[in-house]
């Protein structure tokens, strides 16, 4: 670091660095109880990571509130209802009043919320969905819809045991074309494929 530090600013900033290690730790050691204890729902676990903007652990946060069996919920729009991602429908003589969202499970409600921020950001379908909205309806009503269109596509994923298909950009293709110098390092290397030098 540059500047002057005295050794009372060294003292402060040590102990700084070692309670941010020790909470990284901490979080570390919940994420692998998390992940150890969704072993039995590890084909959902990945069916769930397919879909844009969910990692490891909002994917395991998801199951562990509404679990891997869609047959409990009936419809997409039961679990919506229940997670509270639903807007109400307040109209009274043709003036409408509130769209406010209903109460419901507030931890998936916040996980969603978490995964179409990050979803609006990639190269999807999700995020011209959300491109389109936001114009329209503003920045976090167009949030809490994309988080009701991705609870769909889970509601969907999980019922079918089928994993994300996204309309607007190939993945399996991009990951070939991104990764495919180094596959065939790789085949060369272990004598799959002759050295062309």
């Amino acid at each position: 670091m540059q500047g002057d530090l005295s050794a009372c600013h060294r003292f402060v900033l040590d102990e700084m660095m070692h309670h941010i290690e020790a909470l990284e730790a901490q979080i570390a050691r919940f994420g692998d109880y998390l992940l150890a204890g969704l072993a039995p729902q590890q084909n959902a676990l990945a069916l769930l990571q397919t879909l844009p903007g969910v990692d490891t652990i909002g994917a395991a946060l998801l199951l562990v509130e509404i679990g891997d069996d869609m047959k409990v919920f009936g419809s997409a729009d039961r679990l919506a209802s229940w997670t509270g991602l639903c807007p109400g429908n307040n109209e009274s003589a043709g003036k409408r009043k509130s769209g406010r969202t209903r109460k419901g499970n507030s931890y998936v409600r916040r996980v969603l919320c978490e995964c179409a921020h990050a979803a609006s950001r990639t190269q999807c379908a999700l995020r011209s969905k959300f491109q389109n909205m936001v114009v329209r309806r503003g920045y976090k009503r167009s949030i809490i819809a994309l988080a009701h269109k991705m609870l769909r596509i889970i509601y969907f994923m999980l019922s079918r045991g089928t994993y994300y298909r996204d309309a607007a950009t190939d993945y399996e293709a991009l990951s070939v074309q991104r990764n495919a110098a180094r596959w065939m390092k790789k085949l060369i290397k272990f004598g799959f494929l002759p050295d062309p030098a």
